[in-house]
């Protein structure tokens, strides 16, 4: 049989390299054709991973039941009985977490709580020894596992620097403390706080509440309950960015980011954003060469066009975090407040630093004893006898009456009414009450024993007639009271 040079050529190849793999202790299968060389391979273009659905926020927040319980001063007995009276709060009245943390990350699940023990008598005393403070949530009692805020946890280390126990958050203030759902409560100066609690708006059951409800329990040294409370910790995770930024809206962002900006965040998320633009609310002072985030987001959405809503990232259209009735409306007021996205923007741009530099009371109050805080934010400023502005009036966003029973629950439960601590608009027809001051206050309400307890016997086992002493100097301006006789006679 005549073969062709070019098949000889081929067999001799073969049959040579066939040897050497017998000589090396190799098999070779001789009918095995030789295999080509691959072609240098393009890689095909990165497609970013498919971002972890956002649940749709229900049309209403799942409350749980609270029954605040008899006025403390409807009932003679109960009121002089009672030694400890606890106020309770959350620093912002609001609180915004991402609802994913594997892409573009805003916030962190951060919740705190403060709390005032009062020790009632003539005067009050501030009391933070030889008492312990617990707490916990209704309804809720862990947080990783529910929907996407494992992701926290799980990428804890990269975001923010540090592993954490799940269920356990990051702390900003006392950073070796990282507090749970429940626990102790940390005691300082004048007050006791809960920094940092990882709380979701998830409950247990899976249902969705924004506004969660702390319950406040106070213990002496030997563990006999002394006070409690409930209060309200809002934390919502409306700040999805959805209306603007399409289904994947974090995944959006980031891409325009890259896009506009030459960076490659996509292919480093997940990303958190206050890492390249200082974040005061993160514990991140210095702008940095990115300038502040309040300013980038603000500055940037001033410029387009629709503008979103405030309510459209300070949650929400359900949450509706801004709900102090005398100072909210349908659009939630902030703009009377804090300025438009343009006027934010520029203030920073002027010096302004977020979230250390805020409107003040004074510019709406003027005129009224302790209401100028000077540099010290409400949230952080003491007045009457040192209690917290936050103990009489509740928090930032939320001051006392809201449309929520949590917010109000410490007002109905000392004094029957939801108004401020210490209105006489608890009984009266206006927060100024009624009379002739002087002769009206000692026959009615002086003394160690008076006639009519009044708001003010919450704290106080005697009511100076003084009105210099009173809260405010008695300077505040008139407003609707209940108009009915809540204070106790006897029974």
């Amino acid at each position: 049989m005549k073969y062709s040079i070019a098949y000889r050529k081929s067999l001799a190849i073969l049959t040579t390299a066939a040897m050497v793999l017998v000589f090396s202790g190799c098999r070779a299968t001789p009918s095995a054709p030789p295999t080509p060389t691959p072609p240098p391979i393009t890689p095909a273009p990165t497609t970013p991973p498919i971002s972890t659905p956002i649940p749709p926020i229900p049309a209403t927040p799942s409350l749980p039941t609270i029954v605040p319980p008899q006025a403390l001063i409807g009932s003679r007995n109960t009121l002089n009985s009672t030694e400890y009276v606890v106020f309770a709060w959350n620093d912002l009245g609001m609180h915004c977490a991402n609802p994913t943390y594997d892409k573009a990350v805003l916030l962190p699940p951060y919740n705190t709580v403060w709390v005032q023990v009062i020790k009632r008598g003539n005067p009050p005393q501030i009391v933070t020894s030889g008492l312990t403070v617990e707490y916990r949530f209704i309804n809720n009692t862990y947080s990783y596992g529910k929907q996407s805020y494992g992701q926290f946890w799980d990428n804890a280390k990269k975001l923010f620097g540090t592993d954490l126990v799940k269920n356990t958050g990051l702390n900003l203030t006392d950073p070796a403390i990282h507090n749970g759902l429940s626990g102790k409560m940390t005691a300082k100066t004048d007050h006791f706080e809960a920094i940092g609690i990882p709380l979701t708006p998830i409950n247990d059951d899976g249902s969705w509440n924004p506004f969660q409800v702390a319950q406040i329990t106070v213990k002496d040294a030997s563990g006999k309950v002394v006070a409690q409370t409930d209060a309200t910790a809002p934390i919502s995770d409306e700040i999805n960015c959805g209306k603007c930024h399409g289904a994947n809206p974090f995944q959006d962002i980031l891409e325009k980011h890259d896009r506009n900006n030459g960076t490659k965040l996509v292919s480093q998320a997940p990303v958190l954003c206050a890492s390249c633009h200082g974040d005061p609310a993160l514990g991140k002072m210095e702008a940095g060469p990115a300038h502040y985030l309040s300013d980038h987001i603000h500055g940037f959405h001033a410029k387009v066009s629709p503008q979103p809503a405030c309510y459209d990232c300070h949650p929400g259209k359900v949450t509706q975090c801004s709900r102090s009735l005398a100072h909210t409306a349908a659009d939630g007021n902030c703009i009377t407040c804090h300025g438009d996205l343009s006027q934010v923007s520029s203030s920073i741009d002027s010096g302004r630093i977020p979230w250390v530099n805020e409107p003040k009371c004074v510019t709406c109050h003027a005129g009224v004893a302790e209401v100028d805080t000077q540099s010290t934010l409400y949230r952080n400023a003491t007045g009457h006898g040192g209690v917290y502005c936050a103990s009489c009036h509740s928090s930032p966003h939320a001051t006392v009456p809201t449309n929520i029973l949590s917010d109000n629950y410490q007002a109905l439960q000392y004094q029957g009414a939801a108004k401020t601590i210490g209105s006489c608009g608890t009984c009266h027809r206006t927060s100024r009450g009624g009379g002739s001051e002087d002769d009206d206050i000692l026959e009615e309400h002086g003394g160690n024993n008076p006639r009519i307890a009044t708001a003010c016997n919450i704290c106080h086992t005697s009511i100076s007639a003084n009105v210099r002493q009173w809260p405010h100097a008695f300077q505040w301006k008139a407003t609707s009271g209940t108009g009915t006789t809540r204070g106790s006679e006897g029974d």
